[in-house]
């Protein structure tokens, strides 16, 4: 995906990227691509990819909630910072933290937001540990590419406010689905929209999950990872 059929793209998802979004998008290619040089950071570093691989499908949650309407942001495992900064490029007004246990890619999302002159709050921790500062805070969490939903639900949905969502962006997700339905019995939510589709060019089948929590979710969860994981094999 060229810039040009990126720009093209986005008007599916009705996106009008600013001159000044492209540019940060520039640097965040380019910053990307010499940075996994000497750091691992993604397998997808050709241009065409990182734009659509990387940041389409970061957009692509806007198939099922409108990003204005929110304004805490808290993605789950962001790694390089999908999709949680390709959001907030786009949606300035947007209080973003990124959480990562890798130190390594939270160090490169330190250099990179200061090149692109973005405040956002960044978390070298796991889930269930920074959930203590933070439980039922935020307006909307994210992951991409993480976990299972079973285990992505109960370590996301601490997190979201009464009212509030979790937005998984998922790949084949079926078997997923059906094992996610006791936990998220449990955790007081549910899903309320699917969107399953394919991206452009190569045509993989992607699905958006988004999960509305309805009640206060009981202190004792996310239990300890092990613990989940255990539950979830």
């Amino acid at each position: 995906m060229t810039e040009q059929e990126f720009i093209k793209n986005l008007t599916d998802l009705n996106i009008t990227p600013t001159p000044d979004v492209l540019d940060k998008l520039k640097t965040y290619c380019t910053f990307l691509q010499d940075y996994n040089k000497h750091t691992n950071l993604t397998a997808i570093t050709e241009t065409k990819d990182i734009y659509l691989k990387h940041f389409y499908d970061s957009l692509t949650i806007t198939k099922v909630i409108d990003s204005n309407t929110i304004n805490t942001l808290l993605d789950i495992g962001t790694g390089a910072g999908f999709p949680g900064l390709v959001l907030k490029i786009f949606y300035p007004h947007l209080e973003v933290t990124l959480l990562d246990s890798n130190n390594k890619k939270i160090k490169f999302l330190e250099e990179l937001c200061e090149k692109l002159d973005l405040k956002v709050t960044l978390v070298h921790a796991r889930a269930e540990e920074y959930i203590k500062d933070k439980r039922e805070y935020f307006d909307l969490v994210t992951s991409r590419a993480v976990a299972s939903l079973p285990i992505l639900s109960e370590l996301a949905l601490p997190y979201v406010k009464v009212n509030g969502y979790f937005i998984a962006l998922k790949g084949e997700i079926s078997k997923e689905l059906e094992a996610s339905s006791k936990i998220l019995t449990t955790l007081d939510s549910k899903i309320t929209t699917q969107k399953d589709f394919t991206l452009p060019f190569e045509e993989s089948k992607r699905t958006i999950i988004k999960i509305t929590k309805l009640k206060p979710t009981n202190p004792k969860y996310p239990r300890p990872y092990k613990q989940i994981l255990k539950e979830n094999k």
